[in-house]
């Protein structure tokens, strides 16, 4: 069995040129691909439902590009197109003690979070009470903490209310050269650890009562899958997941990308330089 997170490899090119899908090539300073199901057709065969799942391609992200702040504008344009008006929730995913699940909660420790500004600012602080509100959380592992992430930002929502929320997460992939330069974005939810056979309560509009928007990043990939791409045979391996020798620089400068990225989005009249002054 293939496992990947990615909506690119899970749909296959087959079943790509379905009356059902929609496909769309954009991008500068990332390849682009945008896939639209219009209906739940492929969530039997590929455990994809209907939405958008935008996935966006690039070199390495162990690797600082000169273009960094174009790179990151348009990702977080790409996000923003999914976002709903509002106050915006984002919630990391994952275990930041082990560095390839350590995507999400690295990403929330650098977001702006802003909802609590109109409370305890003055009238005079008129700039930063006119941010919109983002509100932040890395609530741990089911392991760590005994919840599920789906019912902690279930809870939360219930208090704040917020317009959509943000989830962000390590993924897994099928293809060795996604590992590390590949984010996918999509308006459907996500069903954390579903690609490494790991798979908790799914995290969607249906189980939260909000729209929730995934970024992820491909950080691991199964032995069985590497082993079958090189047209080899090899069922006696054990069961594992791999990961990139250089993953600690990966997760790092791609949190650190998605997190500037979602900052962007979430206050497009400001520049990279003035909200990390705001920290």
């Amino acid at each position: 069995m293939i496992r990947t997170d990615l909506a690119l490899e899970a749909v296959g090119d087959i079943e790509k040129n379905s009356e059902k899908i929609v496909q769309t090539e954009r991008g500068k300073n990332f390849s682009v691909t945008e896939i639209f199901l219009k209906d739940d057709s492929f969530l039997k065969s590929c455990g994809k439902p209907r939405g958008r799942y935008i996935t966006l391609s690039t070199g390495s992200f162990s690797r600082f590009s000169e273009n960094y702040e174009n790179i990151a504008r348009e990702l977080s344009a790409e996000i923003a197109s999914l976002v709903p008006d509002g106050d915006v929730f984002i919630a990391g995913l994952g275990n930041r003690d082990i560095t390839p699940d350590a995507v999400g909660p690295l990403v929330v420790s650098e977001i702006l979070a802003t909802r609590h500004l109109k409370d305890e600012l003055t009238d005079e602080d008129i700039f930063l009470k006119s941010l919109r509100k983002t509100s932040t959380l890395a609530g741990g592992v089911l392991g760590q903490t005994g919840i599920e992430s789906a019912e902690i930002i279930k809870a939360v929502c219930g208090k704040i209310n917020p317009s959509a929320v943000i989830v962000v997460d390590a993924l897994a992939c099928s293809d060795v050269n996604r590992l590390g330069s590949t984010i996918q974005l999509t308006d459907t939810g996500i069903s954390p650890g579903s690609g490494v056979a790991n798979s908790r309560k799914e995290i969607s509009k249906k189980t939260v009562g909000v729209p929730v928007i995934a970024v992820g990043i491909p950080t691991v990939i199964d032995i069985h899958t590497v082993i079958k791409n090189l047209g080899s045979d090899k069922s006696n391996i054990p069961q594992m997941m791999v990961t990139p020798r250089d993953i600690d620089c990966i997760v790092q400068r791609s949190a650190h990308l998605i997190s500037d990225a979602i900052n962007l989005a979430m206050h497009p009249s400001l520049s990279l330089s003035e909200i990390n002054s705001l920290f």
